[in-house]
């Protein structure tokens, strides 16, 4: 029975994992397919980081969530709970940047900060 668990737990990671792999090679042709419609309107290139940075942000979501299954379900050991941390720790750190790059604000701060200070501007 736990080696029945164990291996649907391992296809559960895989197909997690091709998800994420997946949503970032959808959003990556569906950012770039946008982009070439119109290459000249002036909103084309944040449109085309903005929609980059979110299929990856849901990406690395989806991988993260399959070490973390990975780690906690199948392999738990000292060791690989050490190197999950550091996935996390890393993961945690592009998440937040691309995250700060899309919105251009903290995501803790409320209210659009742009619009802020173009009005202070």
């Amino acid at each position: 029975m736990h080696e029945i668990f164990s291996q649907l737990l391992g296809v559960t990671t895989l197909t997690i994992e091709a998800g994420g792999v997946l949503v970032i090679v959808i959003g990556i042709i569906v950012a770039a397919i946008s982009f070439l419609r119109d290459p000249r309107r002036p909103t084309a290139y944040r449109e085309l980081r903005a929609t980059l940075g979110r299929a990856i942000l849901l990406g690395l979501e989806l991988l993260v969530a399959a070490d973390i299954i990975n780690t906690v379900a199948i392999e738990p050991s000292l060791q690989t709970v050490g190197v999950l941390a550091g996935i996390v720790l890393i993961r945690t750190f592009l998440s937040l940047s691309l995250e700060v790059e899309i919105e251009g604000k903290w995501p803790w701060q409320s209210g659009n900060t742009k619009r802020a200070n173009a009005s202070q501007g």
